[in-house]
C-alpha cells in the first residue's frame, strides 16, 4: 500500500483523529461489504447581489413570524445585518437579535446562544456572518429541538456521543459574510471544547441550513487577512475532498441509511463541485486578496466557497484539517491581524493551509492523477503524474508566499506542542515521521 493511501486510511480507521469532521455513528457492526451508495445533501443556495433583501419574504413564504437573528458584535452594526433587519421589518416579522457569537466559537459561546434560543422559542433562525455565526445558529437550532439533551449528546465522538438527529429542526436561513467556510451549505458546526482544549464539532445532515443567501455585496469590506485565510480554507476544502479516499473504499456499509455519514469520501458528485471550486480559486483568489476593489474576484470567491462547501460537505476532508485542530487548539499566544483584538487565535484557514504543502506531497501517491490535475489547475502548467506530489506542494507553497503567510515566525513557539499532539493523537502507530518533520520544518 502506498504511503499516501496508508495515511488517509489511518485517518479513516481512527475514530479520534478528526473529531471535527467525523461521525462515529456512521459506522455499523456489519462485516459483510464496503460502502455501495452515496448520498448528496446540501442546502438550497440563492446567489446574487442584493438577495439579502429578499430574506423577509423568504420567512413570510415559510409561514413563520418570530425569528431568532444570530450574528456577532461587529457585524450587528454593519450593512449585511442592517439590510436583513430592514427586510424582516418590511414584512412585519418579529425578531430578537443574539450578537454575542465568538469568532472561533467555544462550547461556552454555543451554550449561550442555545440558552437564548430556548428562552425565545422562535419559529425560525437567521444567521448573518461567517462560519462561526452560522455554526452557532446550527447548534442553537439543534438543541432547541432537544431541550432535554446534554450538550455532548450530538458532539462527534470520541469527545461526545455522536447521536443521530431524529427530530425535525426549525427553518434556518444563512447569509454568509465571508468567502471561506461554506457553512451555509453543510451539516457541520465547529467549536473549541474548552475542557479538553480541543477543537471538535457536530456533524449531521439535519443541521444544515434550509437556504443559503450568498450575496456578494456582503463581502466587499472583508479585511485583507480575513480574505486570505478564508480563501485558503476554500482551497483546502476543494483539494482535500477531491483527493480523499473514494467512498467505495469506506466500510463496512451502514446497516441503516440514516447511519450513512455526511462525509462519505470522494465521489463523482462532490468531484464536480470541488474541481470547479479549484478552477475559480486559481483564477480569482490572489486578485481578491491583493485588490479589495476587485469586486469580480471577491464575488467569484464567494461563489467558490459555496461550491467547495457542497463538495467537502458530502466527501469530507482529511489531513490539512485533521492537523489544523492541534495547531489552533494549542494556541494561547498568537493574535491574528484583522481579527478581534481581545481573542488569541489562529484563524481556521491559516491553521489549515500551513501544512498543505507537506500534506499533499505525502498523499500524492494515493491518487497521482488527481494530485497532478489539481497542480495543473492551480499552476496553469502541465504536470507529469510522477511529479504530482512535488508539483502540488511547490504550487501551494508559492500561494502561501505570494499571499504573505509566514509560517515559521508564527509556529516557532508552538512547534514542540504541535509535534507531540500530532504524534500522540493523529499518528498513534508512528509510521509518519516524514510527514510530521516536513510539517514542522515546512518553511526552513
Amino acid at each position: 500500500m502506498s504511503r499516501g493511501k496508508y495515511l488517509l486510511r489511518l485517518i479513516r480507521q481512527s475514530t479520534d483523529c478528526c473529531p471535527m469532521h467525523s461521525q462515529s455513528f456512521g459506522l455499523s457492526n456489519s462485516k459483510v461489504r464496503k460502502e455501495y451508495a452515496l448520498e448528496m445533501a446540501c442546502s438550497s443556495i440563492r446567489y446574487g447581489p442584493g438577495v439579502t433583501e429578499e430574506v423577509g419574504m423568504d420567512f413570510e413564504n415559510l409561514g413563520v413570524k418570530k425569528i431568532a437573528v444570530v450574528t456577532d458584535k461587529t457585524l450587528v452594526n454593519l450593512p449585511p445585518v442592517q439590510k436583513a433587519i430592514n427586510a424582516l421589518e418590511k414584512c412585519n416579522l418579529s425578531y430578537e437579535v443574539f450578537d454575542s457569537v465568538r469568532v472561533e466559537p467555544t462550547d461556552t459561546s454555543f451554550k449561550e446562544c442555545i440558552e437564548f434560543a430556548r428562552n425565545l422559542l422562535p419559529e425560525a433562525f437567521l444567521a448573518i456572518g461567517g462560519g462561526s455565526v452560522i455554526d452557532t445558529a446550527k447548534a442553537a437550532n439543534l438543541y432547541t429541538a432537544y431541550p432535554e439533551a446534554d450538550f455532548l449528546d450530538f458532539v462527534n465522538a470520541p469527545i461526545g456521543h455522536g447521536l443521530p438527529v431524529t427530530r425535525s429542526l426549525l427553518p434556518l436561513l444563512a447569509i454568509p459574510t465571508t468567502a471561506g467556510t461554506g457553512s451555509e451549505t453543510t451539516g457541520v458546526a465547529v467549536f473549541d471544547y474548552d475542557p479538553l482544549k480541543a477543537k471538535t464539532g457536530i456533524a449531521n445532515r439535519a443541521i444544515r441550513p434550509t437556504l443559503g443567501l450568498v450575496d456578494p455585496e456582503n463581502i466587499v469590506t472583508m479585511p485583507e487577512r480575513v480574505t486570505a485565510y478564508s480563501g485558503f480554507d476554500v482551497l483546502c476544502h476543494a483539494i482535500e475532498s477531491y483527493t480523499a479516499i473514494p467512498y467505495t473504499e469506506r466500510g463496512p456499509a451502514p446497516d441503516n441509511p440514516k447511519l450513512r455519514p455526511a462525509y462519505q469520501g470522494s465521489n463523482p458528485l462532490s468531484d464536480v463541485w470541488s474541481r470547479h471550486a479549484c478552477h475559480i480559486t486559481a483564477k480569482y483568489f490572489k486578485r481578491a486578496v491583493k485588490d479589495p476593489e476587485d469586486y469580480e474576484a471577491r464575488k467569484n470567491m464567494h461563489l467558490a466557497s459555496s461550491m467547495a462547501g457542497v463538495g467537502f460537505g458530502n466527501a469530507g476532508v482529511h489531513l490539512c484539517h485533521g492537523l489544523s485542530y492541534s495547531i489552533s487548539g494549542l494556541n494561547r499566544e498568537y493574535h491574528a491581524p484583522h481579527y478581534p483584538k481581545e481573542v488569541k487565535l489562529i484563524p481556521h484557514g491559516l491553521s489549515v493551509c500551513i501544512t498543505a504543502p507537506a500534506v499533499f506531497a505525502a498523499t500524492a501517491d494515493s491518487s497521482l492523477d488527481r494530485h497532478a490535475e489539481i497542480a495543473e489547475i492551480l499552476s496553469g502548467k502541465p504536470v507529469r503524474k510522477e511529479d504530482a506530489g512535488q508539483a502540488l506542494s511547490d504550487t501551494l507553497r508559492e500561494y502561501l508566499y505570494d499571499l504573505d503567510v509566514l509560517m515559521v515566525s508564527m509556529l516557532s513557539d508552538l512547534q514542540r506542542k504541535i509535534f507531540l499532539i500530532l504524534l500522540l493523537v493523529h499518528f498513534p502507530r508512528g509510521e509518519s515521521w516524514t510527514l510530521l518533520l516536513s510539517v514542522l520544518l515546512l518553511n526552513r
